[in-house]
């Protein structure tokens, strides 16, 4: 089966090829990806001489492009998924999230194949207690929640009116390597890194259920091979965090691992006016993912958090050419040179 990946050269893409590549032998790849700004095709170095693997520049919004390719089968990371950005602008969010969804729902029932639709806890809005399940109504309080509510809305609606075999997939918040510097952990670990100081929306104890992206992989994989077509799964980590105290739990890894003073990097913390429609707390219950699916997260989260950190230490140069915007045209230089142009 050849499977159509796309926004394979982001954070979570890129994580998942990689995985999929090594666990499932019968499988190809062709990753689709525009390489906008979180696009990075250093995600994948090593992929160049996989014969199972295809790269393949391009927007999910350009219909002739999207009828040109060949494959089995979709799995689609691509998104704008940034909620400040989204704040900013909601115009790339509208466009990608769900007029490039609404595309490959068509090339899905053009040609008759299995989507899966990677989306967001998110779409459900702020819950003070209890988890969210997969019947919870949708209620996104920022534009980019909005734009992947709309999303899966039009997957449903395929299902329910042409029978497109689609699964849409909702986790939590995702950490781990490749992550872009602007989300929260490898931004603070960075920022960190540099002395610089780390901001923190409001009192810093909006709460989040996190998960390691390689345990998202897992699960996005199972919901693939064996989800029902029509279903919701929800993928979270049953790992309930404060921000404030993920950022201490980093401050401490690091002055662990370079001996930094700790109280040093501890004032480095900086409370910030906090963001308009910022969800106070995020919690799903998984147990339809795990009961169905036979799928369980496997990397505890302090475990996860030093793993990430370890990783974000060794690779230095590459948060390094995003920070500073070289990454960018670096990798458009490798890009044209592997086209031969």
């Amino acid at each position: 089966m050849r499977i159509l990946v796309t926004g394979g050269a982001g954070f979570i893409g890129s994580n998942f090829i990689r995985q999929m590549l090594a666990e499932h032998p019968e499988h190809e790849v062709l990753n689709l990806d525009s390489l906008t700004y979180a696009g990075n095709l250093e995600n994948l170095q090593g992929l160049e001489t996989e014969p199972r693997y295809a790269f393949v520049r391009g927007d999910i919004c350009d219909q002739d492009l999207l009828k040109g390719l060949t494959f089995d089968a979709i799995i689609h990371f691509a998104a704008e998924s940034h909620v400040d950005r989204s704040i900013l602008d909601s115009s790339p969010f509208l466009q990608t999230n769900i007029t490039g969804t609404k595309n490959l729902l068509e090339l899905a029932r053009a040609r008759r194949c299995r989507m899966l639709h990677v989306s967001t806890d998110e779409v459900y809005g702020s819950i003070a207690e209890g988890q969210f399940t997969e019947m919870s109504p949708l209620s996104p309080n920022s534009p980019y929640a909005a734009s992947k509510a709309s999303s899966d809305l039009f997957a449903r609606a395929y299902h329910e009116t042409y029978g497109v075999d689609v699964v849409i997939t909702r986790c939590s918040n995702n950490y781990g390597p490749y992550q872009f510097p602007e989300k929260l952990i490898p931004l603070m670990i960075a920022n960190a890194l540099a002395g610089k100081s780390l901001p923190v929306y409001g009192d810093g104890k909006n709460v989040r259920d996190w998960i390691h992206v390689a345990d998202h992989c897992r699960a996005v994989a199972l919901a693939f091979h064996k989800g029902r077509a029509g279903e919701v799964y929800n993928i979270g980590g049953r790992n309930e965090q404060q921000n404030i105290g993920i950022i201490r739990m980093i401050l401490e890894t690091i002055s662990e691992r370079l001996g930094s003073d700790r109280e040093a990097l501890m004032g480095l913390i900086t409370y910030v006016t906090d963001r308009p429609g910022h969800d106070r707390r995020y919690a799903i219950d998984p147990l339809k993912t795990e009961s169905e699916l036979g799928w369980k997260p496997l990397v505890g989260f302090e475990e996860g958090i030093a793993s990430t950190v370890d990783w974000y230490l060794a690779n230095r140069a590459w948060w390094g050419r995003i920070l500073s915007g070289e990454y960018m045209t670096y990798y458009e230089t490798q890009y044209r040179q592997r086209l031969g142009s």
